[in-house]
């Protein structure tokens, strides 16, 4: 797993403070060794890896695991699940606008609502004669 697709936007995360070891925020210069532990904050969960091995030279994405092992406990992951799964529904109002899929599926609700309640007006109205 690439932690993080480019070296600008780790950088910016070391300096927000979102990437610790031991507790506190690291700079982006920091220099690291095996076995030390990093904590990397993205919302909703906190990742950890440990050092397996340091390497002088910048890695392709797919030879990560190799220098680096994830340690993050299932519980994020689970929090991670339960933030896929409610969507939307628990979006407060006047919290962003909705996501595209979020827009088809309101759409998609009002046409139902509307096309329900027009065929049973309808229907009513055939009763009646």
């Amino acid at each position: 797993m690439r932690v993080f697709k480019t070296r600008t936007i780790a950088t910016e995360a070391c300096k927000k403070g979102r990437v610790t070891m031991g507790g506190s925020a690291v700079k982006p210069s920091r220099t690291i060794k095996e076995g030390d532990v990093i904590d990397v904050k993205k919302p909703p969960i906190t990742y950890t890896f440990r050092v397996k091995e340091v390497t002088g030279n910048r890695l392709g994405a797919k030879l990560v695991p190799d220098y680096l092992e994830n340690i993050t406990p299932q519980s994020q992951y689970d929090l991670l699940e339960m933030t896929k799964i409610s969507g939307f529904v628990d979006r407060r109002k006047g919290l962003g606008r909705p996501t595209k899929k979020d827009s088809r599926e309101m759409s998609r609700f009002k046409e139902d609502s509307y096309a329900d309640t027009f065929f049973l007006d309808f229907e009513d109205d055939d009763d009646d004669q």
